[in-house]
Protein backbone atom coordinates (compact mmCIF):
# COMPACT_ATOMS: atom_id res chain seq x y z
CA UNK A 1 0.00 0.00 0.00
CA UNK A 2 2.51 2.49 -0.97
CA UNK A 3 0.25 5.23 -1.85
CA UNK A 4 -2.01 5.04 1.40
CA UNK A 5 1.13 4.78 3.43
CA UNK A 6 2.31 8.20 3.94
CA UNK A 7 5.15 7.11 6.79
CA UNK A 8 5.83 4.57 9.02
CA UNK A 9 8.41 4.13 11.91
CA UNK A 10 8.85 2.69 15.42
CA UNK A 11 10.17 5.11 18.23
CA UNK A 12 12.64 3.25 20.72
CA UNK A 13 13.43 5.92 23.46
CA UNK A 14 11.92 8.75 21.05
CA UNK A 15 14.66 7.84 18.56
CA UNK A 16 13.11 7.09 14.81
CA UNK A 17 13.53 3.27 13.31
CA UNK A 18 12.27 2.93 9.99
CA UNK A 19 8.76 0.30 10.13
CA UNK A 20 8.64 -3.04 8.66
CA UNK A 21 6.24 -3.65 6.19
CA UNK A 22 5.13 -6.64 8.58
CA UNK A 23 2.56 -4.22 10.60
CA UNK A 24 1.63 -6.50 13.07
CA UNK A 25 5.01 -8.42 14.02
CA UNK A 26 6.50 -4.30 13.98
CA UNK A 27 3.70 -3.61 16.51
CA UNK A 28 4.58 -6.62 18.26
CA UNK A 29 8.17 -5.52 18.82
CA UNK A 30 7.36 -1.97 20.10
CA UNK A 31 5.08 -3.84 22.64
CA UNK A 32 7.94 -6.61 23.82
CA UNK A 33 10.23 -3.60 24.24
CA UNK A 34 7.57 -1.48 26.40
CA UNK A 35 9.49 1.84 25.49
CA UNK A 36 8.40 1.47 21.75
CA UNK A 37 5.42 2.59 19.73
CA UNK A 38 4.40 2.65 16.07
CA UNK A 39 3.24 5.28 14.23
CA UNK A 40 1.57 4.26 10.89
CA UNK A 41 0.02 7.36 8.37
CA UNK A 42 -2.53 6.89 5.84
CA UNK A 43 -4.22 9.24 3.21
CA UNK A 44 -7.61 8.38 2.23
CA UNK A 45 -7.45 4.76 2.46
CA UNK A 46 -9.91 2.33 1.03
CA UNK A 47 -12.24 -0.10 2.69
CA UNK A 48 -9.97 -2.90 1.46
CA UNK A 49 -6.50 -1.29 2.09
CA UNK A 50 -7.98 0.14 5.88
CA UNK A 51 -9.56 -3.60 6.83
CA UNK A 52 -5.46 -4.97 6.72
CA UNK A 53 -4.28 -2.18 9.29
CA UNK A 54 -7.31 -2.21 11.61
CA UNK A 55 -7.47 -6.13 11.92
CA UNK A 56 -3.65 -6.06 12.83
CA UNK A 57 -3.97 -3.02 15.59
CA UNK A 58 -7.45 -4.25 16.79
CA UNK A 59 -8.98 -0.91 15.62
CA UNK A 60 -12.75 -1.15 16.89
CA UNK A 61 -15.28 -1.34 13.82
CA UNK A 62 -17.08 1.87 14.64
CA UNK A 63 -13.91 3.81 14.92
CA UNK A 64 -13.03 2.17 11.22
CA UNK A 65 -16.34 3.13 9.62
CA UNK A 66 -15.79 6.68 10.75
CA UNK A 67 -12.35 6.74 9.74
CA UNK A 68 -13.54 5.82 6.12
CA UNK A 69 -16.50 7.39 5.67
CA UNK A 70 -15.05 10.83 7.09
CA UNK A 71 -17.07 14.00 7.61
CA UNK A 72 -17.22 13.63 11.24
CA UNK A 73 -17.57 16.76 13.62
CA UNK A 74 -14.58 16.73 16.04
CA UNK A 75 -15.45 14.03 18.99
CA UNK A 76 -13.25 11.35 20.84
CA UNK A 77 -14.42 8.04 21.46
CA UNK A 78 -13.34 5.57 23.84
CA UNK A 79 -12.68 1.93 23.35
CA UNK A 80 -11.45 -0.82 25.21
CA UNK A 81 -8.57 -1.45 22.94
CA UNK A 82 -7.68 2.23 21.90
CA UNK A 83 -8.62 6.17 21.86
CA UNK A 84 -10.68 7.67 18.58
CA UNK A 85 -10.04 11.63 18.35
CA UNK A 86 -11.52 13.33 15.31
CA UNK A 87 -9.43 16.38 14.53
CA UNK A 88 -10.61 19.35 11.44
CA UNK A 89 -7.72 20.65 10.10
CA UNK A 90 -8.29 24.46 8.95
CA UNK A 91 -6.30 25.45 5.95
CA UNK A 92 -7.24 29.37 4.65
CA UNK A 93 -6.31 30.99 0.80
CA UNK A 94 -5.54 34.14 1.36
CA UNK A 95 -6.28 34.85 -2.76
CA UNK A 96 -9.93 33.49 -2.47
CA UNK A 97 -10.82 34.25 0.73
CA UNK A 98 -12.32 30.93 1.40
CA UNK A 99 -11.81 28.57 4.68
CA UNK A 100 -11.46 24.95 3.88
CA UNK A 101 -11.26 21.98 6.21
CA UNK A 102 -10.13 18.86 6.12
CA UNK A 103 -10.32 15.37 8.66
CA UNK A 104 -7.31 14.00 10.80
CA UNK A 105 -8.69 10.81 12.83
CA UNK A 106 -5.98 9.41 15.40
CA UNK A 107 -6.07 6.09 16.87
CA UNK A 108 -3.98 5.95 20.13
CA UNK A 109 -3.50 2.50 21.60
CA UNK A 110 -0.99 0.19 23.56
CA UNK A 111 2.46 1.19 21.43
CA UNK A 112 0.69 2.42 18.79
CA UNK A 113 -0.48 5.15 16.99
CA UNK A 114 -2.57 5.26 13.67
CA UNK A 115 -3.16 8.70 11.76
CA UNK A 116 -5.22 8.95 8.74
CA UNK A 117 -5.98 11.99 6.68
CA UNK A 118 -8.81 13.42 4.36
CA UNK A 119 -8.40 16.04 2.47
CA UNK A 120 -5.29 18.16 1.64
CA UNK A 121 -4.72 20.24 4.77
CA UNK A 122 -2.84 18.49 7.91
CA UNK A 123 0.20 19.79 10.28
CA UNK A 124 1.14 15.93 10.37
CA UNK A 125 4.47 16.28 8.17
CA UNK A 126 5.76 19.22 10.24
CA UNK A 127 4.16 18.03 13.37
CA UNK A 128 5.95 14.33 13.12
CA UNK A 129 9.98 16.21 11.79
CA UNK A 130 9.33 18.40 14.89
CA UNK A 131 8.38 15.74 17.77
CA UNK A 132 11.88 13.61 15.64
CA UNK A 133 14.03 16.66 16.83
CA UNK A 134 12.59 16.58 20.42
CA UNK A 135 12.94 12.92 21.41
CA UNK A 136 12.61 13.74 24.99
CA UNK A 137 8.51 14.40 23.98
CA UNK A 138 8.24 11.27 22.21
CA UNK A 139 9.64 9.24 25.03
CA UNK A 140 6.42 10.24 26.96
CA UNK A 141 4.71 7.30 23.80
CA UNK A 142 1.39 7.83 21.93
CA UNK A 143 -0.24 10.24 24.16
CA UNK A 144 2.70 12.74 23.42
CA UNK A 145 1.65 12.32 19.45
CA UNK A 146 -1.35 13.20 20.07
CA UNK A 147 -0.72 16.17 22.16
CA UNK A 148 1.32 17.29 19.51
CA UNK A 149 -0.98 16.60 16.47
CA UNK A 150 -4.14 18.73 18.62
CA UNK A 151 -1.18 21.70 19.53
CA UNK A 152 -0.17 22.14 16.09
CA UNK A 153 -4.25 21.98 14.66
CA UNK A 154 -5.55 24.22 17.53
CA UNK A 155 -2.43 26.98 17.13
CA UNK A 156 -3.34 27.25 12.90
CA UNK A 157 -6.63 27.67 14.36
CA UNK A 158 -5.76 31.19 15.90
CA UNK A 159 -3.26 31.37 13.06
CA UNK A 160 -6.22 31.49 10.49
CA UNK A 161 -9.04 34.00 13.03
CA UNK A 162 -6.59 36.16 12.68
CA UNK A 163 -6.46 35.88 9.00
CA UNK A 164 -9.86 36.47 9.51
CA UNK A 165 -10.27 38.94 11.35
CA UNK A 166 -8.01 41.23 8.96
CA UNK A 167 -10.47 40.68 6.44
CA UNK A 168 -13.19 41.08 8.32
CA UNK A 169 -11.49 44.81 8.88
CA UNK A 170 -11.06 45.37 5.53
CA UNK A 171 -14.87 44.12 4.47
CA UNK A 172 -16.51 47.01 7.59
CA UNK A 173 -14.66 49.76 6.02
CA UNK A 174 -15.84 49.07 2.89
CA UNK A 175 -19.15 48.36 4.28
CA UNK A 176 -18.85 51.98 6.08
CA UNK A 177 -16.82 53.70 3.84
CA UNK A 178 -18.58 57.61 2.95
CA UNK A 179 -18.86 57.18 -0.61
CA UNK A 180 -22.45 56.52 -2.35
CA UNK A 181 -22.15 53.54 -3.87
CA UNK A 182 -24.24 52.10 -7.04
CA UNK A 183 -26.77 49.13 -6.75
CA UNK A 184 -24.75 46.47 -8.05
CA UNK A 185 -21.66 47.47 -5.51
CA UNK A 186 -23.91 47.07 -2.79
CA UNK A 187 -25.44 43.70 -4.11
CA UNK A 188 -21.61 42.53 -4.63
CA UNK A 189 -21.16 43.76 -0.83
CA UNK A 190 -24.07 41.84 1.15
CA UNK A 191 -23.31 39.28 -1.15
CA UNK A 192 -19.13 39.66 0.00
CA UNK A 193 -20.75 39.55 4.33
CA UNK A 194 -23.10 36.15 3.16
CA UNK A 195 -19.58 34.56 2.00
CA UNK A 196 -17.94 35.64 4.64
CA UNK A 197 -20.18 34.47 7.13
CA UNK A 198 -20.28 30.59 5.82
CA UNK A 199 -16.35 30.58 5.68
CA UNK A 200 -16.85 31.56 9.68
CA UNK A 201 -19.71 28.73 9.97
CA UNK A 202 -16.99 26.34 8.32
CA UNK A 203 -14.54 27.26 10.93
CA UNK A 204 -17.08 27.06 13.94
CA UNK A 205 -17.55 23.25 12.71
CA UNK A 206 -14.45 22.52 13.28
CA UNK A 207 -13.68 24.46 16.41
CA UNK A 208 -16.91 24.52 18.99
CA UNK A 209 -17.22 20.51 18.62
CA UNK A 210 -13.46 20.06 19.58
CA UNK A 211 -14.35 21.80 23.21
CA UNK A 212 -15.44 18.20 24.81
CA UNK A 213 -12.93 15.98 23.81
CA UNK A 214 -10.66 18.41 24.73
CA UNK A 215 -11.82 18.39 28.11
CA UNK A 216 -12.24 14.72 28.18
CA UNK A 217 -8.30 14.76 27.35
CA UNK A 218 -7.54 17.10 30.32
CA UNK A 219 -9.54 14.52 32.84
CA UNK A 220 -6.99 12.16 35.05
CA UNK A 221 -8.20 8.23 33.65
CA UNK A 222 -8.19 9.07 30.34
CA UNK A 223 -6.66 5.17 28.40
CA UNK A 224 -3.59 5.43 26.46
CA UNK A 225 -2.59 9.17 27.83
CA UNK A 226 -0.03 9.47 30.67
CA UNK A 227 -1.52 11.82 33.87
CA UNK A 228 1.62 14.02 33.04
CA UNK A 229 -0.07 15.19 29.93
CA UNK A 230 -3.04 16.49 31.67
CA UNK A 231 -1.81 19.70 31.83
CA UNK A 232 -0.55 20.06 28.11
CA UNK A 233 -3.71 18.86 27.07
CA UNK A 234 -5.31 22.30 29.47
CA UNK A 235 -2.51 24.17 27.45
CA UNK A 236 -4.31 23.10 24.04
CA UNK A 237 -7.82 23.47 25.47
CA UNK A 238 -7.22 27.21 26.47
CA UNK A 239 -6.02 27.71 23.27
CA UNK A 240 -9.03 26.73 22.09
CA UNK A 241 -11.08 28.21 23.66
CA UNK A 242 -8.96 31.26 22.24
CA UNK A 243 -9.97 29.96 19.23
CA UNK A 244 -13.49 29.77 19.99
CA UNK A 245 -13.84 33.23 21.09
CA UNK A 246 -12.14 34.88 18.37
CA UNK A 247 -14.61 32.84 16.30
CA UNK A 248 -18.07 34.06 18.16
CA UNK A 249 -16.18 37.40 17.99
CA UNK A 250 -16.47 37.43 14.30
CA UNK A 251 -19.56 35.87 13.63
CA UNK A 252 -20.81 38.22 16.28
CA UNK A 253 -18.97 41.56 13.99
CA UNK A 254 -20.24 39.55 10.79
CA UNK A 255 -24.07 39.65 11.93
CA UNK A 256 -23.92 43.65 13.24
CA UNK A 257 -22.09 44.48 9.46
CA UNK A 258 -25.13 43.42 7.83
CA UNK A 259 -27.40 44.31 9.75
CA UNK A 260 -25.72 47.76 9.26
CA UNK A 261 -26.02 47.12 5.49
CA UNK A 262 -28.99 46.42 5.16
CA UNK A 263 -29.97 49.24 7.38
CA UNK A 264 -27.71 51.56 4.77
CA UNK A 265 -29.78 50.13 1.94
CA UNK A 266 -32.96 51.37 3.27
CA UNK A 267 -32.16 54.88 4.34
CA UNK A 268 -30.47 54.50 0.52
CA UNK A 269 -33.62 53.22 -0.59
CA UNK A 270 -35.60 55.90 1.62
CA UNK A 271 -33.40 58.72 0.33
CA UNK A 272 -34.09 57.78 -3.71
CA UNK A 273 -37.91 57.60 -2.90
CA UNK A 274 -37.88 60.77 -1.78
CA UNK A 275 -35.59 62.13 -5.00
CA UNK A 276 -38.06 60.56 -6.64
CA UNK A 277 -41.21 62.31 -4.78
CA UNK A 278 -39.37 65.51 -4.86
CA UNK A 279 -38.86 65.63 -8.51
CA UNK A 280 -42.83 64.12 -9.38
CA UNK A 281 -44.09 67.18 -7.04
CA UNK A 282 -41.70 69.89 -9.60
CA UNK A 283 -43.38 67.77 -12.20
CA UNK A 284 -47.06 67.92 -11.49
CA UNK A 285 -47.40 71.74 -10.33
CA UNK A 286 -46.98 72.66 -14.14
CA UNK A 287 -48.70 69.67 -15.27
CA UNK A 288 -51.86 70.60 -13.35
CA UNK A 289 -52.20 73.76 -14.73
CA UNK A 290 -51.45 73.54 -17.86
CA UNK A 291 -53.93 70.82 -17.68
CA UNK A 292 -56.63 73.08 -16.18
CA UNK A 293 -55.96 75.69 -18.99
CA UNK A 294 -56.18 73.07 -21.78
CA UNK A 295 -59.68 72.13 -20.88
CA UNK A 296 -60.97 74.23 -23.45
CA UNK A 297 -63.91 75.44 -21.83
CA UNK A 298 -65.12 79.32 -22.98
CA UNK A 299 -65.88 80.83 -19.82
CA UNK A 300 -62.25 80.81 -17.95
CA UNK A 301 -60.68 83.27 -16.12
CA UNK A 302 -57.88 85.58 -17.65
CA UNK A 303 -58.69 83.90 -20.84
CA UNK A 304 -58.85 86.95 -22.90
CA UNK A 305 -56.27 89.08 -20.95
CA UNK A 306 -53.42 89.71 -22.94
CA UNK A 307 -50.88 89.29 -19.63
CA UNK A 308 -52.55 86.12 -19.03
CA UNK A 309 -49.92 83.82 -20.68
CA UNK A 310 -47.00 85.68 -19.13
CA UNK A 311 -48.52 85.72 -15.69
CA UNK A 312 -49.04 81.66 -15.82
CA UNK A 313 -45.33 81.31 -16.34
CA UNK A 314 -44.49 83.71 -13.87
CA UNK A 315 -46.56 81.64 -11.18
CA UNK A 316 -45.27 78.38 -12.66
CA UNK A 317 -41.77 79.59 -12.00
CA UNK A 318 -42.28 81.16 -8.43
CA UNK A 319 -44.01 77.39 -7.51
CA UNK A 320 -41.06 75.26 -8.79
CA UNK A 321 -38.35 77.44 -7.53
CA UNK A 322 -40.24 77.67 -3.64
CA UNK A 323 -40.85 73.79 -3.84
CA UNK A 324 -37.26 73.55 -4.80
CA UNK A 325 -36.06 75.63 -1.96
CA UNK A 326 -38.48 73.48 0.14
CA UNK A 327 -37.18 69.97 -0.62
CA UNK A 328 -33.48 71.13 -0.79
CA UNK A 329 -33.74 72.71 2.57
CA UNK A 330 -34.94 69.32 4.16
CA UNK A 331 -32.52 66.81 2.22
CA UNK A 332 -34.84 65.67 -0.58
CA UNK A 333 -32.71 66.80 -3.22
Amino acid sequence: MPDVIVDCAIYREGRRHECAADFSHALDEARAEGHSFLWLGMHEPTQDEFDRVSSQFGLHPLAVEDALKAHQRPKLEVYDDSVFVVLKPITYDVRADTVTSSELMVFVGDSFVVTVRHGAASPLAAVRQRLEHHPEILRHGPGAVLYAVSDAVVDHYIEVAGELQVDLEELEAEVFAPIRRSTQNTRNTAAEIYAFKREVLEFRRATVPLTDPMSRLQSPGMPFVHDHARPFFRDVGDHLARANESVEGLDRLLSDILAAHLAQMGVRQNDDMRKISAWAALAAVPTLIAGIYGMNFADMPELKWHLGYPAILLVMAVIEVSLYRLFKRRGWL
